[in-house]
């Protein structure tokens, strides 16, 4: 006995899985009008038609060379239509499916769907101004422009005619009484709608209209529904999902428990191959369970995620895809990461102490002159990372966006000053998972105490000044998102405590506590006659701060004075 649904297949590959489709919908009292693309070989025609010449309910209708975007799809459509009104009078829906289609829920289920709701047509039909899924940049301009060439295999063709439409300010006229609207390809209507729209005594003057529209076959039966449905659902009984391309999801065996949740009648697009999928979903002893809602929002979070995870990708990972494409990166670096700049100048034993702190990884200076100073003086890091200059410094933003990649989990430290490389300031300071610190002016206390001549010390001091001033303005960009800290030294070390806690304290937030333990500052004994004999030579100091040449008398303030002997 028929059932009240019947099914156009329109196919053109993989046709073995149309003849199981067709073969399972018209076993189960379903009939089925197969339109086959006539570019379609004999041999696999003859191959197909065969498989299915024991099922009086298949069927096959008048056949047209499909193209993608094309008015062969909407001709193909409406020949199916037509046989299936015309040989199965019991027939009161009429589904559109894909020989890429699979059904997931019993027949019978869909069945009783739609037997209690016999007027009403499931289409999704929406206007041009609701539309966000187009592709092309064309909306509402695909029903005022005229389309001859194809989008695929003419695309020169196609954008230098509209570009000429645009210019010459061309615009069809839309037959009286027609409201575009768009919408999925995939339908199913009632008897009554399907029949009034091919029997419309304006049928000719809608082809003629519809063959010069771009997509047809998204927009033909999705405007026309419009004039005659009694009851519309804006919504298709086919779970089909399009990335941001504009191009079909394939469902693999791996998506079973996905398809399963939506409790659609109908998936597309699946993949061939997918065994599993069509002996799960056709097997013969499935029985109707329930008329459960078709509910695709289920499975939509998930395809968004696939979306944002190709467009955008994972956060500090960079692919080919994206790379090296300024701003397509999702986030610089993967996990917040912390630099210092001027605390192993202040402070003895600084990287140990601070690992203690924090329970941190501290490297030495990553980006340092002769190599990176990986912690523990290791020469491989995480991710085969080489600790040559060499090679770091060939992409330095790579080398570290993948070092904080490949250490995820542990937070990462560095030192840094105006003796490494400098490349990397603009990429750190826009980098909201960069904290960095810094104390101005450190890079002098290794010159106070070294041994060169005083003409070396003033010409290295100018450079490093220099470089670090440049340093500092780009920290002070309004297009810097890092969290940013800068003292001059003097500032820092009147209350190094308080400084050092704060830091600690963003650093390891859920172990935050009042530090005990103090690292010992250098003895700066005569640093502040060290700065002024720069100062005697011409030197102008900006970035230190101020140091007193005498001892101070204030109680308990610091001496960090003595006399200076300047060695030419």
């Amino acid at each position: 006995m028929g059932t009240t649904v019947g099914f156009i297949i329109l196919c053109h590959t993989a046709l073995h899985r149309t003849a199981q489709i067709a073969r399972h919908w018209a076993e189960h009292g379903a009939p089925v009008v197969i339109h086959v693309d006539h570019r379609v070989g004999d041999a696999d025609y003859g191959q197909l038609t065969s498989a299915v010449s024991d099922l009086d309910n298949v069927s096959f209708c008048k056949r047209f060379k499909c193209d993608w975007g094309t008015w062969s799809l909407v001709a193909a459509s409406q020949a199916g239509a037509e046989q299936m009104l015309a040989r199965h009078p019991e027939v009161r829906h009429v589904y559109l499916a894909s020989g890429a289609c699979l059904p997931l829920r019993p027949l019978q289920e869909l069945v009783d769907y739609l037997d209690a709701r016999p007027n009403t047509d499931f289409i999704e039909s929406v206007t041009t101004t609701d539309v966000g899924w187009s592709m092309g940049g064309v909306d509402m301009e695909r029903f005022t422009l005229r389309f001859p060439f194809s989008w695929k295999s003419q695309r020169k063709a196609f954008d230098r005619y509209v570009a000429l439409q645009r210019r010459l300010g061309f615009k069809r006229t839309i037959p009286e009484g027609l409201d575009p609207h768009l919408g999925s390809q995939w339908w199913c209507l009632t008897r009554r709608t399907l029949s009034a729209i091919l029997q419309d005594p304006r049928r000719k003057l809608y082809e003629r209209y519809f063959k010069k529209v771009w997509i047809p076959d998204e927009a033909y039966f999705q405007t026309l529904v419009r004039r005659y449905s009694g009851a519309l659902e804006s919504r298709s009984l086919t779970l089909s999902k399009f990335d941001f391309q504009g191009k079909p999801h394939i469902f693999y065996d791996d998506h079973l428990e996905l398809l399963r949740r939506s409790d659609c009648f109908v998936a597309r697009k699946v993949w061939p191959k997918a065994d599993q999928l069509y002996a799960t979903f056709l097997a013969p002893n499935r029985m109707a369970a329930s008329l459960a809602e078709p509910n695709p929002s289920k499975v939509d979070r998930l395809f968004a995620q696939a979306v944002e995870r190709r467009t955008k990708g994972r956060a500090g990972l960079y692919m080919q895809s994206r790379y090296p494409l300024r701003g397509r990166e999702n986030g610089k670096t993967s996990a917040p990461y912390s630099i210092f700049q001027g605390f192993t100048e202040l402070f003895e034993d600084f990287d140990d102490w601070l690992g203690r702190q924090v329970g941190a990884r501290v490297h030495g200076h990553l980006f340092g002159p002769e190599r990176a100073e990986f912690a523990g003086a290791e020469t491989v890091f995480n991710g085969c990372l080489s600790d040559s200059a060499t090679l770091r410094d060939y992409d330095p933003q790579s080398f570290l966006a993948s070092l904080i990649w490949n250490s995820r989990g542990e937070r990462q430290c560095f030192m840094f000053g105006p003796r490494d490389t400098q490349s990397l300031n603009a990429f750190t300071a826009a980098d909201p998972n960069a904290q960095i610190s810094v104390v101005t002016g450190a890079w002098a206390v290794p010159l106070f105490r070294s041994n060169l001549t005083f003409a070396e010390i003033r010409h290295e001091a100018a450079r490093l000044q220099q470089i670090e001033f440049d340093q500092v303005e780009i920290l002070k960009s309004v297009l810097a998102k890092a969290r940013i800290r800068v003292w001059s030294m003097s500032e820092f070390l009147e209350h190094p405590m308080e400084n050092l806690q704060a830091i600690v304290d963003e650093i390891a937030p859920r172990n935050a506590r009042r530090l005990t333990e103090a690292p010992h500052i250098v003895d700066l004994t005569g640093f502040g006659g060290f700065l002024q004999a720069l100062k005697n030579q011409g030197m102008q100091l900006r970035l230190a701060g101020h140091f007193p040449t005498e001892a101070d008398k204030r109680p308990n303030a610091p001496a960090l004075s003595r006399p200076y002997v300047v060695v030419k």
